[in-house]
């Protein structure tokens, strides 16, 4: 299905895909922090206003990236898990993701191992302008440098497979990584699976709008 129009209330599994992440965002704990426990609270709200407006979809000609090779793996190392019902309505859905890179020049090197495909947001496929939301996936062994997002709060759920950022620990399915605004951050991926995680972005809608991810070298 491209380039055609209609709400979430027209396409159920959008809206079901929606709820899926609500519900991460409901039952991951925030390990003791306010600040953790306040934005999982204003991505359900964003989710939520999003899903009582109906909003629209516009599907987008699907695309695939060489790392979407492993998306089957990461799936099906999933779908087991305590993240498994989330895994099923992106399953359902995977076949019309349009997965991009979203930068001007990405090194050869993470090409190969890296993509995202985006959910909802300015750009849909569920249009928005209170939220981004999407899935990114990551090969066996990837390391993804590092970069900041300004203006942005960002947080990551690991659906499966393991990663960690900044070599500050490790984070498994059902685990959450949180990155305030203008935090350098960089992530390693395990070296037998690949990582699939869903992420959420929050801020001003002309943040939202015009966010580029740009590569930074940490200063000495």
């Amino acid at each position: 299905m491209t380039n055609t129009m209609t709400t979430i209330k027209g396409l159920p599994d959008w809206r079901y895909l929606l709820a899926e992440f609500y519900e991460l965002y409901r039952a991951i704990p925030a390990g003791g922090s306010d600040r953790i426990r306040s934005h999982q609270r204003q991505v359900r709200e964003a989710i939520n206003r999003v899903i009582k407006a109906h909003a629209p979809v516009q599907l987008q000609p699907a695309a695939q990236k060489p790392v979407t090779a492993h998306l089957r793996r990461a799936l099906d190392q999933g779908r087991s898990g305590i993240m498994a019902s989330t895994i099923r309505a992106l399953d359902t859905l995977s076949v019309d993701f349009s997965w991009q890179y979203g930068y001007e020049k990405v090194p050869p090197s993470l090409a190969g191992s890296y993509a995202y495909a985006e959910i909802a947001g300015p750009n849909g496929p569920v249009i928005t302008s209170e939220i981004i939301l999407g899935v990114v996936l990551f090969a066996p062994g990837c390391t993804y440098p590092a970069h900041a997002h300004q203006g942005i709060t960002e947080s990551y759920v690991c659906l499966s497979g393991a990663v960690s950022e900044n070599h500050q620990g490790v984070y498994v399915p059902g685990s959450m990584i949180f990155n305030p605004p203008d935090h350098l951050h960089r992530i390693t991926v395990g070296d037998r699976e690949p990582a699939l995680l869903a992420y959420a972005w929050l801020g001003k809608p002309a943040d939202l709008a015009g966010q580029k991810m740009v590569f930074s070298r940490p200063r000495k």
